[in-house]
């Protein structure tokens, strides 16, 4: 009996396991360039594998490829993250050494253990969305603005920070991750959107009701104004503002911010450049009826948000970060609340808006035959 597409991709990503423990034990694995050939070696492999596996089955959408593969990596970075944080031992080692040995940092095994559990979890719900022709629209759109978020934040806070210098050819293998989600990108955003069950006269009725008839979405104005005022304050320490409130918040509250890994420096810019004008948008789409870019967009960046968020916690309080940086004791409440707070509302305004979408759709059907017409 031969097994569905979505299985055999499945199965392949567990070959990480085997392969890094068979990579770790070879002697050969002791030269950057070696390393840099073996993962391109291990990664065409595993494409040729999985081409033949499915043969007879193949998936229309080439993204099944490109997510069979990341998922295999992303179970590589579980090991990884494991491996430093010393839970298993003896599978990554060589690659720590001669491949990417930034990864070591707080900011590397973070980033990894997201990867090789919500990107993981993502990449097997796209695969099986795929094998079973299901949309994934939704989700593809949350893993974008996820591994987007954490490839700019990573590949430039390691060329400007202290590891700068311990740069080796593998450090090209994550350029197809920078391509592949554009293209990927483009192939999402093109998936046609689910239509909710709603005729004119109720879009009409709920884009009809003042900011103040709509309490939930007074939260979220409110969110965002919190959001977008915390972002840009980061974004000026980040730029060590000489205000004593800049300086006191950086030492007394987010020591983190100050460290010359250079990671949280970079994620607080790349918050202030590109989630400041976010959160301005959809502040303009809570109070303007009919944008219907609304739900694409705060659904890409709640996953950048909670990529973003994982991250900057998690190096902000493990022991890979040097103590002086770290959050202070008595300050550690407060500073969870705060961040917690930030990625939370992000994915909550996300799931206002695609579960209740009437505010924002336009060229409704008037009525019920029209939405089954233009559905179908």
């Amino acid at each position: 009996m031969r097994v569905s597409a979505g299985v055999t991709a499945f199965l392949l990503s567990l070959t990480a396991i085997p392969v890094s423990f068979l990579l770790n034990s070879l002697s050969a694995m002791d030269s950057p360039m070696t390393v840099f050939y073996a993962g391109v070696g291990v990664l065409l492999g595993l494409l040729l594998v999985l081409y033949l596996l499915v043969i007879g089955r193949t998936p229309t959408d080439p993204l099944f490829y490109a997510f069979t593969v990341f998922s295999f990596t992303s179970v590589i970075d579980l090991i990884i993250s494991l491996e430093q944080d010393g839970y298993i031992k003896g599978f990554m080692g060589f690659y720590l050494k001669e491949g990417e040995p930034y990864l070591r940092s707080a900011y590397g095994i973070l980033i990894c253990y997201w990867d090789g559990t919500v990107h993981y979890a993502l990449y097997l719900l796209m695969i099986t969305a795929i094998s079973l022709s299901w949309s994934y629209r939704c989700v593809g759109l949350y893993w974008l603005g996820s591994i987007l978020m954490s490839l700019v934040t990573f590949l430039v806070g390691t060329v400007l920070g202290k590891y700068g210098t311990e740069i080796r050819p593998a450090f090209l293998l994550n350029f197809p991750y920078v391509l592949i989600p554009i293209w990927a990108g483009k192939k999402i955003y093109g998936i046609p959107r689910a239509l909710p069950k709603v005729t004119a006269d109720q879009v009409a009725t709920e884009q009809g009701k003042w900011l103040y008839r709509r309490p939930l979405d007074v939260c979220f104005v409110i969110y965002l104004l919190f959001a977008a005022a915390y972002t840009v304050f980061r974004g000026f320490i980040a730029l060590e503002c000489p205000f004593d409130t800049c300086v006191r918040y950086a030492y007394d509250q987010e020591p983190y911010l100050l460290d010359p890994v250079m990671y949280p420096k970079i994620q607080m810019l790349v918050n202030m450049f590109y989630l400041v004008p976010f959160f301005g948008l959809a502040l303009y789409g809570l109070l303007e009826p009919g944008c219907e870019w609304m739900p694409d967009l705060t659904v890409v960046f709640a996953g950048a948000i909670a990529q973003a968020q994982f991250s900057h916690i998690g190096a902000s309080l493990h022991t890979r970060t040097s103590l002086i940086y770290r959050v202070p004791q008595n300050e550690i409440s407060s500073f969870l609340y705060t961040n917690i707070l930030f990625a939370v509302g992000a994915q909550l305004l996300a799931f206002r808006c695609i579960t209740f979408s009437s505010f924002f759709l336009r060229e409704i059907p008037r009525n019920i035959n029209e939405l089954e017409k233009k559905i179908n």
